[in-house]
């Protein structure tokens, strides 16, 4: 989940906190990297409870799914610079801060407007905190201890992947105090006062005696054109697709040009590009980044598409369809590990092979629509989401380090920020399309034929995601080959190693990687 690209290692190790301390310090951080995780998952099972009762029409569902990880992925490595700067602990706790009092918004929201608007500042914050605990455990632990400690956040983050959409079941379900989908959000209260009064205590500050400047410029310009292109995706269906919304697409792709430009110049003159140009000197990463954001667009995109066929179309529960959604990070969990040690030699082909299973879950999913129909029941879905969530645990855990293969050490920061970021960016883009897809065959949720509507729709938008899990599959060769053997310990390894962190949110989130 880092963006950064100095080395924690490189700078001076503050003081030791004493043992004890450090294991409250590492549990404090992953507690922030559990809430991030959760969120990006836990609204997924309520879209439709959260329309009925705003009014909402289906692209505010799309914004409450995208624009979090739209607005993650735009001040992704921004957060990880300024941690870099203004120090790490004060970049964490303002981010928690800003995280809680995001979710209370998304919490009392009384009109679309409004969550819409809180679930991108949650967005923001989660990407200014996130960033932070790779580089906290780095400046706290020992390096003997690094091991440990990245296990355990592995393992909490895959927690965080199947406890996401069960607790949006339960919580939206049981209906707390009268709070129903609200305590979705609410929750992160208690967690968040915590968090930050642990940090207080317990966290060591660190700072970055190399840290580049921010590139506020190229934010903006990056911000400008992720939008330019979402909006009219999201909204252009509910506006009847108004001419104007094809010119700003286009006006946000030509953007990308003075982008490029402008990083350009910026690298050459101080090394403190958002985007490094040097890193697509390298063929096998400038593909790896499209499959990289390819792959995430047909991943979360996938469950809106069934939750709205589950609770829309079939009338099933928030909690059902929630129990259901949990076979597939169970699914990841059953496959990670095999990835995770033998992956590594020959990534693409694990890349290749997971993706390939993936692709035959989804077409499973499309045959049981066409023959079931209405009919479906949750063994069914469920198994096809396992099959689906085997085939993500053969890649996930492996795919950033596999285009990052060819990338030198010393770019392996930078890399690992970008990869991380298409990662998001292709995550709300997906969302977009397939919303658009979908919404537009399915129509209302009303009418005697809704049902079989659903279901219909259905089959034919997942054609999208297996389609894109094919073609990954078929582009895989573009990948980097075996993996370069690793540097020994030592300062550069800071670089290598944040340049695996985002793997285990993959494993979790979307495993989770939002769903």
């Amino acid at each position: 989940m880092t963006t950064t690209e100095t080395a924690a290692v490189r700078e001076p190790r503050p003081e030791q906190a004493p043992s004890r301390r450090k294991w409250v310090a590492l549990a404090v951080v992953l507690l922030a990297a559990f809430l991030d995780n959760v969120d990006s998952t836990i609204v997924t099972v309520a879209l439709p409870d959260i329309q009925r009762e705003l009014g909402a029409d289906f692209a505010t569902a799309q914004w409450t799914l995208a624009g979090y990880a739209l607005a993650f992925a735009v001040f992704l490595i921004t957060g990880g610079r300024l941690g870099d700067i203004y120090g790490r602990k004060r970049l964490f706790i303002a981010g928690v801060i800003g995280f809680t009092l995001a979710s209370v918004m998304c919490g009392v929201a009384a009109s679309p407007g409004v969550l819409v608007t809180g679930r991108l500042l949650q967005g923001v914050m989660a990407a200014l905190m996130v960033p932070q605990v790779m580089s906290v455990i780095m400046t706290t632990f020992e390096q003997k201890d690094w091991v440990v400690a990245f296990s355990m956040m592995g393992a909490v983050l895959g927690l965080g992947g199947v406890a996401g959409p069960l607790l949006g079941g339960i919580l939206t379900d049981l209906d707390l105090l009268g709070l129903g989908w609200r305590a979705i959000f609410l929750i992160n209260i208690p967690f968040g006062i915590l968090a930050v009064g642990l940090a207080l205590w317990c966290l060591p500050e660190s700072k970055s005696e190399q840290a580049t400047r921010l590139d506020v410029p190229g934010v903006f310009l990056l911000s400008l054109a992720a939008l330019g292109l979402m909006y009219p995706l999201v909204q252009g269906r509910e506006q009847g697709w108004p001419g104007w919304m094809f010119a700003v697409m286009g006006g946000a792709l030509v953007l990308l040009v003075p982008f490029a430009l402008y990083q350009r110049r910026r690298h050459a003159k101080d090394g403190s590009a958002l985007v490094p140009p040097t890193l697509f000197r390298h063929r096998s990463f400038t593909a790896g980044v499209f499959v990289v954001m390819l792959a995430f667009s047909g991943i979360t995109s996938f469950f809106l598409v069934l939750t709205y066929q589950m609770q829309l179309g079939l009338g099933w529960s928030a909690l059902r369809t929630a129990l259901v959604t949990v076979a597939f990070p169970i699914g990841i969990m059953a496959t990670f590990q095999i990835a995770w040690r033998k992956g590594t030699a020959n990534g693409r082909v694990y890349v290749a092979i997971g993706t390939s299973i993936m692709a035959l879950g989804t077409l499973l999913m499309i045959a049981l629509n066409h023959i079931q129909g209405p009919d479906l029941t949750w063994l069914q879905l469920a198994g096809a989401e396992l099959v689906v969530g085997l085939g993500m645990g053969l890649c996930s855990p492996i795919l950033t380090n596999v285009v990052l293969g060819d990338v030198p050490p010393q770019d392996a920061g930078a890399g690992s920020g970008v990869v991380n970021a298409l990662i998001q960016f292709g995550t709300a883009v997906g969302i977009a399309v397939v919303g658009v897809i979908f919404f537009s065959l399915s129509g209302s949720g009303t009418g005697p034929d809704r049902a079989q509507r659903f279901s219909d729709a259905t089959a034919a938008t997942l054609w999208y995601n297996a389609g894109v899990f094919v073609l990954v599959a078929v582009l895989s060769p573009l990948l980097p080959g075996r993996k370069k053997a690793e540097p020994e310990a030592g300062p550069d390894t800071a670089d290598t190693a944040r340049s695996a962190e985002r793997e285990p949110a993959a494993v979790g989130g979307v495993a989770a990687d939002r769903v």
